[in-house]
């Protein structure tokens, strides 16, 4: 399997699907409020410090990241069992947000002192991207 055997219209859909749930989980008026409490700020504080292009851009190639890792992981899938699914293909998003991003970013907010309902917050909308995402990537296979 070379990067030319996958569907790159499909990674666009799924980056930006990605994006799109990043943007609504952490919206003003959905998670942010909570999860920037939880780290102790106050709505005074100013998200992101002082460059906000340099971190929405790297928001965006972590989102494409991730989406090319998925279609990656899925067009091997796909090959051991042609019959692999849709529904495999969210889940198999939904074990890689638990199983790699959970499990690895866990420690990251615990020693940093940020707490555990900070993680969930965090690993909540990686697992809910990552399931969108797969789905997108086995229908579009």
């Amino acid at each position: 399997m070379i990067f030319t055997d996958l569907n790159w219209a499909a990674i666009a859909v799924a980056g930006v699907a990605g994006i799109i749930i990043g943007s609504v989980w952490f919206g003003p008026k959905t998670f942010f409020p909570i999860w920037w409490k939880l780290q102790g700020k106050s709505p005074e504080d100013q998200a992101g410090g002082a460059n906000m292009g340099a971190i929405f851009g790297s928001t965006f190639a972590a989102a494409f990241v991730m989406a090319i890792t998925l279609a990656v992981f899925l067009e091997y899938a796909f090959t051991v069992d042609p019959n692999y699914g849709v529904l495999n293909g969210g889940l198999a998003g939904a074990f890689f947000g638990f199983g790699i991003g959970a499990a690895t970013s866990i420690s990251h907010r615990l020693f940093g002192g940020q707490g555990f309902r900070v993680w969930i917050l965090e690993v909540g909308q990686d697992i809910v991207s990552l399931a969108v995402m797969g789905l997108i990537l086995a229908a579009w296979r």
